[in-house]
């Protein structure tokens, strides 16, 4: 079987990285040193300049992603872009803090196996009659990932997709191309399910925080979790119910010659036993959190209570290393519910990329680079606001489908600023558009981490992906589309 390694080895990954490291710096000195090409003063400039750099470097991977984010931090304030203060705050900022609280209460579900225990209750509640299955892997994939990455989410799901289709192949369920139609569509409503769960909450997806952030940097406007998921909820429930229907009655539509055994996920749930004492107090803190920061809002302002979702979020990772864990290590040794080892595979690199895009907005708003975009933008208002939206849209979808989505937002959502306000519509539409299109990119193994995972199994095929991604980014855009247009403007309108 060709691994993923071998394939990314034959790409010209490196020949693209060479001209990355040459473009960045080169893109930089064209637009920082003649000013003609702009007409902006220094300050803008220089921002303007550093964002170049700083993407192309992004977009080839010329550096490590995290690596490349921490660019900003030196070189606007060496240019004259904006202060080394300004420059550097936005790497402390409240959104990267609630990122690291969430990824901390992920490690210790994954720690403590919550998370098989969460999938294979749910599969056994929805059941294994029919097309059911791919349904309880859907919801299971999708509810983890609104809570875990959806890398992380992939890469738990998998195995549980690979056992199933095992099962269903020792007991002949399936003949052989029924057999190879479930093992395809399985694979997919893994990975595609993955992307779409984390569209309903700011920790579900890189580019929902980054949303948040940028409101609160250039509009001082507070989004909460309880706001983002009024607003995104509806969208990712209706846009997993056509994925179900699209990929078990179209796409790999089959009748099932024998109905699959429905002790599969009773026979997982007791080979994991009863609950530990650990995984109940993990699940008590993650109940905890996700309560608060659906609650929060609406506490009465007289109480006085000054909670944000960071501190929330603050609060809940703590509480892990706080309460004691009742088994030990491979030390022999008690500690919390997560050690400080266990930090070690939180990625820092994602909070490091929150960091640079923060800073580059902070640029933006101090240099006032923002009205310039929206200048040279404001002439696409003479458009009907829904073909900007569709079109819109569309780009980032399939911009998506060859750059990291957190790449994506970070250059993009900045620039959507000056769009909206050149174009004289609510800010928060085009921003909530670039966040939501980024993360739907379903038609190619190097669009995202689910992708990757799914396809390094021998039952996938390019084609497979190819086709039925391609489907997969039309009804997302087109849903998506509906949603900015229509329940944006009553449920997460910036008022600006």
């Amino acid at each position: 079987m060709e691994t993923i390694e071998a394939r990314t080895e034959r790409s010209p990954l490196l020949s693209r990285r060479r001209v990355g490291l040459v473009l960045g710096p080169a893109l930089f000195a064209v637009f920082y040193f003649v000013p003609a090409i702009t007409g902006l003063e220094d300050a803008p400039r220089a921002v303007l300049a550093v964002t170049l750099w700083v993407a192309a470097w992004w977009i080839t991977e010329a550096l490590p992603i995290p690596a490349t984010s921490l660019l900003p931090l030196f070189l606007l304030p060496l240019t004259g872009g904006t202060d080394e203060e300004t420059a550097a705050m936005a790497y402390a900022n409240p959104i990267v803090f609630m990122y690291m609280g969430g990824f901390t209460i992920a490690l210790a579900i994954q720690k403590w196996n919550l998370h098989k225990r969460i999938a294979m209750s749910i599969i056994r509640m929805v059941g294994t009659k029919g097309n059911r299955l791919m349904l309880g892997v859907i919801l299971a994939t999708a509810g983890l990932s609104m809570w875990i990455s959806n890398a992380a989410t992939a890469l738990m799901m998998l195995p549980i997709g690979l056992a199933l289709i095992e099962e269903v192949k020792e007991k002949r369920f399936f003949d052989e191309e029924g057999l190879k139609k479930f093992a395809k569509g399985l694979l997919l409503a893994i990975a595609y399910a993955a992307s779409i769960g984390g569209l309903a909450t700011l920790i579900g997806s890189v580019p929902n925080a980054v949303f948040a952030a940028q409101a609160s940097l250039h509009f001082d406007i507070t989004v909460s979790f309880a706001q983002w998921f009024v607003f995104a909820a509806p969208l990712t429930v209706i846009l997993l119910v056509l994925l179900y229907f699209y990929l078990s009655k179209v796409q790999f539509r089959l009748v099932a010659q024998a109905e699959i055994s429905p002790d599969f996920a009773q026979e997982q749930l007791r080979e994991l036993g009863p609950m530990s004492y650990e995984e109940k107090m993990v699940l008590t803190i993650f109940g905890f959190v996700g309560a608060m920061w659906m609650t929060i809002g609406f506490l009465p302002e007289e109480w006085g209570i000054p909670l944000t979702d960071t501190t929330v979020s603050m609060i809940g990772a703590t509480a892990m290393f706080l309460l004691r864990a009742r088994q030990t290590d491979e030390d022999g040794r008690r500690g919390g519910i997560l050690v400080w080892k266990d930090m070690q595979a939180l990625p820092w690199g994602i909070l490091l990329l929150f960091g640079g895009g923060l800073s580059l907005a902070a640029a933006f708003d101090d240099s006032d680079l923002t009205p310039w975009f929206g200048e040279i933008l404001g002439g696409l208002d003479v458009l009907p606001y829904v073909i900007i939206v569709v079109v819109l849209g569309a780009i980032v979808l399939f911009m998506t489908e060859v750059m990291s989505n957190t790449a994506v937002s970070n250059m993009l959502i900045p620039v959507s600023v000056g769009l909206a306000l050149g174009m004289g519509v609510d800010p928060f539409a085009i921003m909530a558009l670039v966040a939501l299109t980024s993360s739907c990119a379903f038609m190619l193994p190097i669009s995202t981490p689910p992708n990757a995972a799914v396809f390094s199994s021998e039952y996938l095929e390019m084609d497979d992906m190819v086709k039925a991604g391609f489907w997969m980014n039309i009804i997302a855009l087109s849903l998506i589309s509906v949603f900015i247009l229509v329940w944006q403007p009553v449920v997460l309108a910036s008022g600006v």
